[in-house]
Order: C-alpha cells, then sequence, then structure tokens
C-alpha cells in the first residue's frame, strides 16, 4: 500500500516510525531546503489528527530558539502531517547511550536549554506532559531543541497517564492537574541522568510508580552544590517545585554559578558539542547529498569539498585570507570571501626579540589519521603515507608521531592513534585521549558554529560584535601579531580556569588559534602531562607553520611566533 505523502517534498530518509506515526526528512522541491515531516500513521483516528493540529497550534505559536520551528499544517483526506525545523542533531537519549553521563556544565546547559523550551510552551499555557531524552535534539552547536509535543495538553488538565514512567511526576500517577511544575519534574529526572549516567529510578512500572510517589529525590552521585537544585525540582508536592519553567531557570543560574563560575554555560555547551561532534554520522542531514537534487538551489545545505578542509595539500589554511570557504558534503554555505573587513591583533605586551632558530630538519615517517565520513564509512586512506621533512624549527620528542589527514600532517603522542569525524555542521580531528593526553583540532562548518568560535578565541573582532551576548571564558589569552595584514593569531590556555577532569597535576594545557579575513577561526588545541609538554610545543608549531604557508609572512615573523609559542607552552603549568 502506498503512503500518503506531502506534495512538493521529496523524502530522504526516515527519522522515527511508531505506532502514532512517522517523521521523516524531506527536501523542498521548489527551494531546495530541508525538512522534517511528521504524519499521524496510516488509518489514524479522529482524536490522534486532533493532536497533531494540537502540537501544530503550540508549535506556531512558541517563540523559543530551544524549539523546533513550525513551517506548515497539511490535512487532506488522506493523511495529515505537519512540516517543520529540520534539527541536525542527535537525540539526548544518543548521547547519553554512547557516552554516559555529561560533564556537570554540560548537564546544566541541558536541563537550561529545556526548560528554557518548556517556559516557551508554558507562556502559551501549554504542559508538554512526556519530556524525556528522547524529545530532545542536541546539533553540533551544543545548544538543545524541544522536537516533540505530541502529548502537551493545556495547563490544568488532568494529569493521569500520559507520559514515560522514568520521567512522570507524582500527580501523573495520582492522575492529578497538570501544571508546568510537572514538566520542571521531569526535567530534573533527566537532568540527573544527564549528570550521574543513570534515571532517578529503575524497576517495573509499579516499582516506579512508587518511588516517584514515595521515595526521596536520589541526590548520593549528583555533586553536592547541585543537590538542592535536584530536591527542588524533584519535590514530591507540586507546591514544592518552582512554580514555573522560567523560575528554575533563574535558580539554576544562580546555582550554577556559584558552583563553576561565570563561564559555566560557555562551556558546558562546548562539551555538549564535542559530544554531539562525535555522533556527527548520525545527525538526518548526514544523508541529504545521497537524495535526488531538488529542482531549485539548495538552501541551507550545499558545499562538496571532501574531508570539510578549507586548504588543499600542500597549501597553509590561510593562503589565501581573502578567498571562498570551501566546505564538508552536505555542509552549510559558510562566508563569501573578502565580505567583511578586519583588522590585525596587535594588543599584547612587548614581543621579544626575534630570534633565529637552528636548522634542525628531520625526515620522519608518518601514519595515516583514521577518517570516518558523515555516514560513518571508514575513508581512512589506504596508500602508505610518505616520510616528511619537518621544518628546521619543530623537534619531534620521543613517544610523539606524525599523522597525514588531508592531505596535512598533524603532530600528537604517538600511543593512541589519531581519528577525524565530520558531520553536516562540524567535527574533529584528535591525537590521543583525554586521560593521557591529546593534540585535537575542532572543525566546524555551519555560520552559528563558526560566528561562536570567533567570540571564544577572538572576542574583542568585528567578526565577535556581531555575536549577541559573546563572551569567552578562555584563560590567558593573548594576541600574538603576525606582521600579515588582516591575518590574527592568539595563544591562550585552559577554558574557564576549570580543572581537568582527566589529567592529573601538573599538566599543560594550550590553545592557538589563526583567523585570516574570511572570518573562518582555525584551532588546534593540546594538553598533556606537564613532563610531555614537548608534545604540545611541536604540535603547535607544526600546526602554525603549515598554516601559514603561502602567505607572504616573513621568516623573522615565524621565528619569533615559534619562540611564542615555546615560551607560551613552557609557562604553563596546571
Amino acid at each position: 500500500m502506498t503512503r500518503w505523502r506531502v506534495a512538493g517534498y521529496t523524502e530522504v530518509r526516515t527519522l522515527g516510525e511508531g505506532a502514532q506515526g512517522r517523521v521523516v526528512l524531506a527536501r523542498h522541491d521548489e527551494s531546495g531546503a530541508p525538512v522534517a515531516i511528521k504524519y499521524v500513521a496510516a488509518g489514524a483516528d479522529a482524536e490522534a489528527r486532533e493532536r497533531l493540529k494540537h502540537e501544530a497550534r503550540m508549535l506556531a505559536r512558541a517563540d523559543s530558539p530551544h524549539v523546533a520551528r513550525l513551517y506548515r499544517l497539511v490535512e487532506s483526506g488522506q493523511g495529515a502531517a505537519i512540516i517543520m525545523e529540520a534539527v541536525d542533531g542527535v537525540s539526548l537519549r544518543t548521547v547519553l547511550e554512547r557516552r554516559g553521563s555529561l560533564a556537570p556544565e554540560a548537564a546544566l546547559s541541558v536541563l537550561k536549554g529545556s526548560l528554557l523550551g518548556l517556559a516557551a510552551a508554558h507562556a502559551l499555557g501549554v504542559v508538554h506532559r512526556d519530556y524525556k531524552p528522547a524529545n530532545v535534539v542536541v546539533p553540533a552547536d551544543g545548544r538543545s531543541k524541544l522536537v516533540d509535543f505530541g502529548i502537551a495538553a493545556p495547563a490544568g488538565r488532568e494529569a493521569g497517564g500520559a507520559g514515560t514512567p522514568y520521567y512522570m511526576a507524582p500527580e501523573q500517577w495520582a492522575r492529578h492537574t497538570a501544571t508546568p511544575a510537572t514538566d520542571v519534574y521531569a526535567a530534573t529526572c533527566v537532568f540527573v541522568e544527564c549528570v550521574t549516567g543513570r534515571r532517578p529510578y529503575a524497576g517495573t512500572r509499579d516499582q516506579l510508580r512508587a518511588a516517584h510517589l514515595a521515595r526521596p529525590a536520589p541526590v548520593e552521585d549528583v555533586p553536592e552544590a547541585l543537590r538542592p537544585l535536584v530536591a527542588h525540582g524533584m519535590a514530591k508536592d507540586p507546591g514544592g517545585r518552582p512554580a514555573s519553567a522560567a523560575d528554575f531557570v533563574a535558580e539554576l543560574e544562580r546555582v550554577a554559578a556559584g558552583a563553576y563560575g561565570p563561564g559555566w554555560e560557555e562551556r558546558g555547551v562546548r562539551a555538549l558539542a564535542v559530544s554531539a561532534a562525535g555522533l556527527a554520522a548520525l545527525f538526518p542531514l548526514a544523508a541529504w547529498t545521497l537524495a535526488p537534487a531538488g529542482t531549485g538551489a539548495t538552501a541551507g545545505v550545499a558545499g562538496t569539498a571532501a574531508g570539510g578542509q578549507a586548504a588543499v595539500a600542500g597549501k597553509g589554511l590561510l593562503a589565501t585570507v581573502t578567498g571562498k570557504v570551501a566546505v564538508g558534503a552536505g555542509a552549510a554555505v559558510l562566508v563569501a570571501g573578502g565580505a567583511v573587513a578586519v583588522r590585525q591583533v596587535t594588543a599584547e605586551t612587548a614581543p621579544p626579540r626575534p630570534v633565529r632558530t637552528t636548522p634542525v630538519a628531520a625526515l620522519v615517517s608518518v601514519q595515516n589519521c583514521k577518517v570516518t565520513d558523515v555516514m560513518g564509512r571508514d575513508l581512512t586512506p589506504k596508500d602508505r603515507p610518505a616520510p616528511v621533512r619537518l621544518p628546521e624549527q619543530v623537534r619531534l620528542p620521543e613517544g610523539a608521531a606524525v599523522y597525514r589527514v588531508d592531505g596535512r600532517h598533524l603532530i600528537g603522542p604517538a600511543e593512541r592513534g589519531c581519528s577525524k569525524s565530520t558531520g553536516v555542521t562540524g567535527g574533529a580531528v584528535e591525537v590521543g585521549d583525554a586521560r593521557t593526553g591529546s593534540v585535537s583540532r575542532p572543525l566546524q562548518f555551519s555560520v552559528g558554529n563558526i560566528a561562536s568560535m570567533a567570540c571564544t578565541y577572538f572576542p574583542e573582532s568585528p567578526e565577535a560584535a556581531k555575536v549577541p551576548g559573546c563572551t569567552s571564558d578562555l584563560t590567558g589569552r593573548r594576541g600574538v601579531p603576525t606582521g600579515v595584514p588582516g591575518l590574527r593569531a592568539m595563544l591562550g590556555g585552559r577554558f574557564g580556569g576549570a580543572a581537568s577532569p582527566e589529567l592529573r597535576s601538573p599538566y599543560v594545557a594550550v590553545t592557538m588559534a589563526l583567523m585570516g579575513s574570511d572570518g573562518m577561526p582555525n584551532v588546534i588545541n593540546c594538553a598533556m602531562p606537564k613532563a610531555r609538554e614537548a608534545v604540545c610545543t611541536a604540535a603547535l608549531t607544526h600546526w602554525f607553520l603549515q598554516s601559514v604557508a603561502g602567505t607572504p609572512m616573513a621568516k623573522a615573523d615565524r621565528d619569533r611566533i615559534v619562540q611564542r609559542v615555546t615560551a607560551h607552552v613552557s609557562a604553563t603549568r596546571y
């Protein structure tokens, strides 16, 4: 039997299917824009169609970046569907299943984003009633969105029965009135799962009912500073909880800032983005380029450069500082070259005098970096990389190796290997791991993610000035003059002053970033035990020299910046 489909859209991929209906990723034939279409099940009764219409009305009125946008409701004699924003990310459920618990700041950022989305619904007099990880999507920028209001109901309606048992408030079990406090309870349950890796309660449906009705909030494994927040949000009596999601946000912000400092949210969003980017192959738009082309110009998803790198082999990332940015397959078109005027970073203390380095060029072996594309396929080159002669300024320390990725080379610890994964809006290259030390490069392809990086690494730049509320918690940040108009550079330490949860003190954590007039930051991070700081020195130095190859930077300026890198790494200790 042929399924009814909304005319004017080409289906790309099924995103989910169940007894209530199905959700598909589709392309609007005229504009080429990606959308998500939610269909009610074939033969659905009037009640199911009414629920869909109610969801459409709610989404149409909600005005929040944390709620998926509605485009239109379609009804016919054959079926009903809503066409909505295609949020390119993975569900919070998938993140938790694949990654386990989240860092407290990341868990708090999920809770805040969800509460803001719920607050938008509450402002309309609507209670969600089924908030759970599966209904939250985490995009590559780490800013979560609510995507399903299928059983939402007007506040004050009887709460009984509806919901997911792991997260249902006591009043839902007791068939009392559903209020915004009902959603606050569910959101707090999910927060506990995020921060501990376990749901608050487990067992059969009857056991869950008994636990939600009578057992205290399980705060034993929650960080001590956050326990009062959990106890308040999971109070058994709705009157004992925050009256609304908006009230709970205010409380959350006070608690989070007190426990983790003013930069907690930026760190949390960044950590969540990293978790999502590591699952980029599961993003819905990963299948985008496999679909038949639409009749119009593709909006929001374009570009064909394999691997998502802006540079070709043998040329520096910034060799053409006014060129266009080529992005990964299926990614959004980013920046038109030369459209933004920029200024060179000069704010710093007097730089050390240029010192000419002693030539120590060496020919070293190279290993391939394992490469995974947006579909999860292994694209690691099969050929054996040729040995490479390192620049004279670079010494390869013991225990380090050189890896080939996208026709370029990256130095990092030898014992853990190198991997690269990309999605539609971002990805990462990492050598090593957080427990023993790593060198990494974040890859961002979307306009929003690139703007966020400009804000983080170059907060005084014209690009960052366009980002509302731009702040940076990168410590020890210093501008480094390059001698090249339009080319900016910086060195920094760790984020927010928070200690590494993995590396034992003493260790080094350093960052270097470059940004040309295309406004796209290129970043390298290194965190290693202090005894192995030479790995960071070699990694940053080699990356920098590759990145400026082909630019008019003078040899004296290169030597000066290499010296700055060495001194910066040496002076860093946590």
